[in-house]
C-alpha cells in the first residue's frame, strides 16, 4: 500500500470525494494488479473466518494445554445472555472468544496479529450486527487494514519490537478506524484522525508480558480492554470530542515509547506480570 500517513489517507478520500475504503481499495487494485471484486472476495472469505472463531470460542470451551486459557468465554456468554444484553457484553465476549481460539491453536485472522487477533472482530461484526451495517463490513475492514499498514510503516505492530501497545493497540486504533468507514454515511473520513489518535494514545506504553511466553496471560484479557477502548474512543469522537494531538504525530510517539521500552517487556517474558512469583512458578511447572 502506497500510502505512509493517516493524513495523506484521509486527504485522497476528501479530495477525490470517496469514502475511505474506496481509496484503499483503488490503491489496492491498482498495485497488485487485482480487480476490486475479487480484493473484496478475499477480504470476505477473511471475515468469514473470523465470525467462524469468534462463534467456536462462545458456544465451545476453549481449554489451552497450559490451562492458562481456561474457557473465559464460554463462561462469560453464558452469563452474558442473562445478564448484559449491551454491545459492549457482547463486544468483551467475542474479543474473549477469538483470543482464547487463538490460545488453543484455532484458526484464527492475525488482525494485525494473533495476540490482538480478537479486537477487530469483536468490534466491526458486533456494531454492524447491531445496527444492521453488514453491508459495510468489507470497507471497514479495508479502512482498518490500512491504518495497520500505516501503523506498521512509522512504528511497529509487533510486541517483539514496540510491546503490546504495538499489538493490541494497533488492532484497538483498526477497529476504531473501521468503526468510522462503518457509519460513512453520517461521519466524515476526518473524524479518522481522532479515533486512530484517542485509541492510541489511551495504551501508549502497554507492555508485552506474556506468562511462560504464551499468548494467553494476560494477552487474552488485554483483547476485550483493546477491544472496548475502539469503541469508547469511536463514541466520543462522534459525540464531537477530540484530542489536540494527531493521529501521525501520535504513532511516532509510539515508536518513540516502543523503541525506549526494555527488553523484558517486549515479548520476552522476562519482566511485567511474566515476573511475578506465580508467573514464574507457572512458567517453571509448565515448561520443565
Amino acid at each position: 500500500m502506497s500510502f505512509t500517513s493517516v493524513k495523506e489517507l484521509i486527504d485522497q478520500a476528501i479530495e477525490n470525494k470517496m469514502s475511505v475504503a474506496e481509496v484503499v481499495l483503488k490503491n489496492e487494485s491498482e498495485d497488485l494488479g487485482v480487480d476490486v471484486d475479487s480484493l473484496r472476495q478475499n477480504m470476505q472469505e477473511r471475515i468469514s473466518i473470523m465470525r467462524d472463531s469468534m462463534e467456536k470460542g462462545l458456544k465451545e470451551e476453549q481449554i489451552s494445554p497450559s490451562g492458562l486459557t481456561d474457557g473465559k468465554a464460554f463462561a462469560y456468554e453464558k452469563w452474558r445472555v442473562k445478564n448484559d444484553e449491551s454491545l459492549y457484553g457482547k463486544v468483551i465476549a467475542r474479543a474473549l472468544a477469538v483470543a482464547e481460539v487463538n490460545a488453543c491453536m484455532g484458526l484464527i485472522v492475525a488482525a494485525p496479529t494473533a495476540g490482538s487477533c480478537g479486537v477487530l472482530p469483536a468490534v466491526l461484526l458486533t456494531y454492524a450486527e447491531e445496527y444492521h451495517l453488514e453491508n459495510r463490513l468489507v470497507d471497514a475492514f479495508f479502512t482498518a487494514g490500512a491504518v495497520g499498514v500505516i501503523i506498521a510503516k512509522n512504528a511497529s505492530i509487533s510486541g517483539a519490537e514496540g510491546g503490546c501497545q504495538a499489538e493490541c493497540g494497533s488492532a484497538s486504533a483498526m477497529a476504531a478506524a473501521g468503526l468510522v468507514e462503518l457509519e460513512k454515511d453520517r461521519l466524515s473520513p476526518l473524524l479518522l484522525d481522532p479515533v486512530i489518535a484517542m485509541s492510541l494514545q489511551n495504551v501508549l506504553g502497554l507492555v508485552c508480558d506474556p506468562v511462560a511466553g504464551l499468548v494467553e496471560v494476560p494477552c487474552v484479557t488485554r483483547n476485550v480492554m483493546a477491544a472496548v477502548n475502539a469503541l469508547s474512543c469511536f463514541t466520543m469522537v462522534k459525540a464531537g470530542l477530540s484530542t489536540p494531538i494527531l493521529a501521525d504525530e501520535t504513532i511516532r510517539a509510539m515508536k518513540e515509547v516502543g523503541d525506549a521500552l526494555p527488553d523484558s517487556l517486549k515479548e520476552t517474558a522476562k519482566g511485567g506480570i511474566a515476573n511475578t512469583p506465580t508467573a514464574k512458578k507457572i512458567a517453571s511447572t509448565f515448561l520443565k
